[in-house]
């Protein structure tokens, strides 16, 4: 790393030059070939002798010989570019696949260890728009105002979702149709947006802040290598689970909770601690939940499966069970048992976006 950058570039273009003379070796005249071996040789010597001008002189030389051999034409820069799209494709498909895979909080199963998409519904008008630009930026802020048009009905509300991470909702009413950057689900519970709701003329359908889902890279290789440990947040295909619906565009949700049983494992739940083998269960994750401090409010007895402090149940070998650090508003294995060892892809390692309040590894 020392080495100064006129004998790097040098050496550089000394290698370039080998490989011209191999590619064109049978179209090369024996003039313009004798040439190019001729100041391929002034160079390396030029590099033995450590003279800085004497490099120079011969780079640019050799430099010039090749450009006029092999005149750059507009064809090779548009060659050129989609070798490097295609490449930097081809790598990004590669990280995501086996290594890094991005993931975005759709709800607030994990609140407030990792934050789902939020409403907050105010009738105060929203901020000016460089305001707005910053929230977005570090805390994925958007703000919505929904106002109806006419006195009418909303008849439905279609999901839509953009590059995988935006997701927004078409209200469909009989004479208009609005699109608001906000699921569903947060339209309804937060903004008592539904079908059916009648809306007259000039009147709010829908106004205030919505705060995107926490955004994470999950870890998809290390569990190819180690093996899965209590406390991990882990992320989940929920394939075969009864009773999650399947979305009909992009298939089974993935899930995010946090890993509160291995396979052998024997769990039980009294409120707000949970045991595992007959001791509570240890670490930063478990100790965070089970203190009930707000906002945490400790674990809560499930309905399937844990719900009753007595009751007793013993992880299957091939499976995991998944709890929500935010254990009253999760629907997790207390409702729908063990998730399968295939199901699972990897470990949540980093939230990327927004900046505030979670920022940094997973814990």
């Amino acid at each position: 790393m020392f080495t100064p950058r006129h004998i790097k570039h040098s050496r550089l273009l000394l290698r370039h030059a080998r490989k011209y003379l191999r590619y064109k070796h049978d179209k090369l005249g024996d003039a313009d070939r004798q040439q190019i071996v001729a100041e391929i040789q002034l160079l390396r010597e030029a590099l033995r002798s450590r003279d800085r001008q004497k490099i120079h002189s011969a780079a640019e030389t050799l430099d010039k010989t090749l450009h006029k051999l092999t005149p750059v034409t507009w064809e090779s820069h548009w060659r050129e570019n989609c070798e490097v799209i295609l490449v930097a494709i081809v790598i990004a498909v590669g990280i995501r696949s086996y290594f890094l895979q991005p993931f975005k909080i759709p709800t607030g199963s994990m609140q407030p260890t990792l934050n789902g998409i939020i409403g907050h519904p105010s009738t105060e008008p929203p901020p000016n728009i460089l305001r707005q630009i910053v929230e977005f930026v570090v805390l994925g802020r958007n703000y919505i105002n929904v106002v109806s048009r006419e006195d009418d009905q909303i008849f439905e509300i279609v999901p839509r979702k953009v590059a995988f991470f935006f997701t927004f909702s078409r209200l469909v009413c009989e004479r208009q149709s609005f699109l608001v950057y906000a699921p569903p689900d947060t339209l309804r519970q937060d903004f008592n947006v539904f079908p059916g709701r009648l809306c007259h003329r000039g009147e709010v359908i829908a106004t205030g802040a919505i705060d995107t889902g926490d955004q994470v890279f999950v870890d998809k290789c290390s569990y190819n290598f180690v093996k899965p440990h209590n406390g991990d947040v882990f992320v989940f295909r929920t394939n075969g689970i009864p009773g999650i619906r399947e979305d009909p565009v992009s298939g089974p949700p993935f899930y995010i909770k946090r890993l509160a049983g291995l396979p052998g494992d024997q769990l039980r739940v009294d409120p707000p601690f949970l045991y595992i083998n007959g001791k509570k269960a240890e670490g930063y994750g478990f100790e965070r939940v089970m203190s009930a401090r707000p906002p945490y409010r400790g674990y809560a007895l499930g309905q399937q499966y844990l719900s009753k402090p007595d009751q007793r149940y013993t992880v299957p070998r091939d499976g995991y069970f998944a709890l929500g650090d935010n254990s009253y508003n999760s629907y997790d294995s207390r409702y729908w048992g063990p998730v399968p060892v295939e199901n699972l892809v990897g470990r949540g390692l980093f939230v990327y976006w927004p900046f505030y309040p979670h920022w940094g590894l997973i814990r």
